[in-house]
């Protein structure tokens, strides 16, 4: 496939006749008062505008393997760039009633492992060149974010230390024990199921890590993801505003008022005093070296360094 740029093409996504987007036209409606969420907002994607221009000094061209995160939804016109351990699962539940023709509709109904079936949901990687313009130039184009130790930290306690995940454990749990662990026992080697969070740093941090292959999406960064200085997205919502964030992306496409996103009613979910636990026992040299890695997810949307690193 013919890559794909950010053209003005693509720059003016949501732009309608004489400049005016069909996001401003609502904005303008009586349906939309100029409310404070409107402009918290759009302060996001000024933050964002701005950070990708001061950092990407040249705009690569887009693959279609780059849009596989991006789930699309041509009844509502909605593209949404999933990103685990960023309440994926509901989201991917939610796009699920919202396209399923009402095979659906309770989102919470649906099976948590349905809602990572590939077959259940279209990416955009799966339309052609044309289709994928066309898409990317008229969708509500949408993207859900969280502080990104904490994002790091859910991901390595969901990995690593539950029993179940045994892939997990096999595939990387067996490989970091064997780089990063000085004598290692023979259950360990094999098994992979006992990895530190420490252990787990330094591959994150090893060349080697990312000669090999990409990471995996549970840790890979955000703007590896999504690609945000290159696909412009029209809300970027966050995890520690989930809930309004939700409701107003749903009311922005006019989806049924019944579809509801689901309220978070978890208890073990991984929180910044947890994740502060989590650093006490890495270096301050090692925490300079990950949260550069984790950098421009920082700066793009606007987290500011956790209190509890040493790296001042």
């Amino acid at each position: 496939l013919t890559p794909f740029s950010a053209s003005e093409d693509l720059r003016s996504t949501w732009q309608g006749k004489a400049g005016r987007s069909p996001l401003q036209a609502l904005y303008e409606s009586d349906q939309f008062e100029q409310s404070s969420l409107q402009a918290v907002h759009q302060q996001r994607r000024e933050m964002l505008s701005n950070v990708c221009s001061r950092y990407t000094r040249k705009r690569r061209l887009l693959q279609p393997d780059d849009l596989r995160h991006l789930v699309v939804d041509d009844t509502h016109g909605l593209l949404y760039c999933y990103v685990p351990k960023v309440a994926c699962t509901n989201w991917k539940r939610v796009m699920m009633v919202l396209t399923g023709q009402g095979k659906y509709q309770d989102p919470l109904e649906i099976p948590a492992h349905e809602a990572h079936v590939p077959s259940n949901l279209r990416t955009l990687s799966e339309y052609s060149v044309p289709e994928i313009n066309y898409r990317l130039r008229s969708y509500l184009k949408f993207v859900f974010v969280r502080e990104p130790f904490e994002r790091l930290v859910s991901a390595y306690r969901n990995k690593f230390t539950l029993s179940y995940n045994t892939a997990f454990h096999k595939r990387y749990g067996t490989r970091i024990i064997r780089r990063h662990r000085q004598e290692p026992s023979d259950r360990a080697l094999e098994r992979g199921d006992d990895v530190r969070f420490e252990e787990f740093v330094y591959y994150l941090l090893d060349p080697r890590t990312q000669q090999e292959e990409p990471f995996n999406e549970h840790w890979e960064r955000v703007h590896s993801l999504c690609h945000p200085c290159i696909i412009h997205y029209d809300v970027v919502g966050k995890y520690e505003t989930l809930a309004e964030d939700a409701n107003y992306i749903l009311q922005l496409v006019g989806a049924d008022t019944s579809v509801k996103f689901p309220a978070s009613s978890k208890t073990t979910r991984t929180t910044d005093d947890m994740t502060a636990q989590f650093f006490q026992d890495i270096s301050p040299f090692y925490q300079r070296r990950l949260f550069n890695l984790y950098k421009m997810d920082y700066l793009l949307f606007n987290y500011s360094i956790p209190s509890y690193l040493r790296i001042r």
